[in-house]
């Protein structure tokens, strides 16, 4: 496999003193009738080598896990539609900041959870702290994705929630790969990322977040819903 970086990003970086590869995986665009393994084994399974990383987008496993959801069939509530205008927008991802992935978080959530993150968010925002809402909303709250401009269609009318138990998702992807891969489901943008579930301890897992820090995957039009992590010889 010839190893190559998206536009804009580096192939290969260095941490920890140690350099590694972060080689993106094009696919097709993925759709809720496909089979995660199936896409695993078209694209991963050839390329990955012993003692790499398999990352996968949480998109993609939450898409095949039929969690992705068409604007059009979101029926938002007055709250959702209240909520959604104080949350802040950056050019990385709409978040919560429109009615219908609020809604989706009401519901992932639960309403109490929400507003409540959103009353101390509130207090904390006024002392010049942030972050506080998605550190209480949680992990479920943080991974939900709305359309962006950059967005593949359809998915560009769309909400994607997080993955359903995307730690055991890791160790399925783990045997079907077999051969010494570990692997990685990710939440990761332009600003920075989480891992989701992985066959990692957690000291690998901050370890993950430093190398992907930039998103190699990319933001956009890329199509690399899959990366390798590979330590470069040194």
């Amino acid at each position: 496999m010839s190893a190559a970086a998206n536009e804009g990003k580096a192939l290969e970086v260095e941490v920890d003193g140690e350099k590694v590869q972060r080689i993106p995986l094009r696919t097709r665009v993925v759709m809720p009738d496909d089979d995660l393994d199936a896409i695993i084994t078209e694209y991963a399974k050839d390329a990955v080598q012993p003692g790499d990383l398999l990352f996968v987008t949480e998109k993609i496993v939450a898409i095949t896990q039929g969690r992705s959801y068409l604007l059009t069939d979101i029926k938002v509530r007055p709250l959702a539609r209240f909520l959604s205008k104080y949350v802040v927008k950056t050019p990385y991802g709409i978040g919560l900041g429109m009615p219908e992935t609020m809604e989706m978080a009401l519901r992932e959530c639960g309403t109490p959870r929400i507003l409540f993150a959103a009353a101390v968010a509130a207090v904390t925002k006024a002392f010049g702290r942030k972050g506080d809402f998605y550190r209480i909303a949680g992990d479920k709250a943080r991974a939900i994705d709305g359309p962006t401009s950059g967005t593949i269609p359809p998915y560009n009318q769309a909400v994607v929630l997080g993955p359903d138990k995307p730690r055991e998702v890791a160790r399925h992807v783990q045997a079907l790969l077999g051969g010494g891969i570990d692997v990685a489901v990710v939440d990761i943008n332009d600003i920075g990322g989480n891992i989701l579930g992985s066959t990692l301890d957690k000291a690998g897992e901050k370890r993950l977040v430093r190398i992907l820090g930039d998103n190699p995957l990319g933001q956009g039009h890329q199509s690399t819903p899959l990366g390798i992590v590979r330590s470069i010889a040194g």
